[in-house]
């Protein structure tokens, strides 16, 4: 393509040079900005350019210069995108784990409160070591929420409700709090 380097004879550089794309791809994938990445066989500095675009730092290993001068000589000429460029949008899959008990432990929910589902046909009371119970069963979120419904499974964090101002809120709005914490203590 046309981002590979020539030499003075306008012959190919390097070989194996790689599409930026392709490694931007991998690196949006698998690192954050202000993560290191390691290029042991850096030749002519893709990795480095593309680092330093997406605002990563590098390190590269290279034994021949003329591919180091290449490299040096294209990272230089790289501006790194802003912050709101870099901003990756990030599915549910991918925001920190919160569990149940986390919510006691931080105050944000308390020990024998009553959870409910958004009908109030069930009421869950909150244990201590991060259980609900309905009866005589006890278990997760999860489990006693699939079991009052006769389900295989459910989602606990949507299922059950809290009371907040008079009305029913989903425990996911505390689970939501508890990231915003844990982002801002650095989790």
């Amino acid at each position: 393509g046309g981002e590979r380097l020539k030499n003075e004879n306008g012959d190919k550089l390097h070989p194996t040079q790689k599409p930026e794309a392709l490694l931007a791809r991998i690196m949006m994938a698998s690192t954050k900005p202000g993560d290191i990445v390691l290029d042991p066989f850096f030749g002519s500095g893709t990795t480095g350019a593309v680092a330093k675009r997406l605002g990563r730092h590098f390190v590269g290993i290279e034994r021949e210069q003329a591919y180091i001068d290449a490299a040096n000589e294209r990272i230089d000429a790289v501006r790194p995108l802003d912050g709101a460029a870099l901003t990756v949008l990030t599915g549910k899959r991918a925001e920190p784990r919160v569990a149940f008990v986390s919510l006691i432990d931080t105050g944000l929910m308390l020990p024998g409160a009553t959870l409910y589902d958004a009908k109030k046909r069930w009421a869950a009371t909150v244990r201590a070591d991060g259980t609900v119970a309905v009866g005589d069963s006890a278990g997760s979120i999860h489990k006693i929420g699939a079991e009052v419904q006769g389900l295989d499974a459910c989602n606990g964090w949507t299922f059950w409700h809290y009371e907040r101002s008079g009305g029913l809120t989903p425990i996911d709005e505390l689970r939501r709090i508890a990231r915003l914490g844990m982002e801002r203590a650095g989790a």
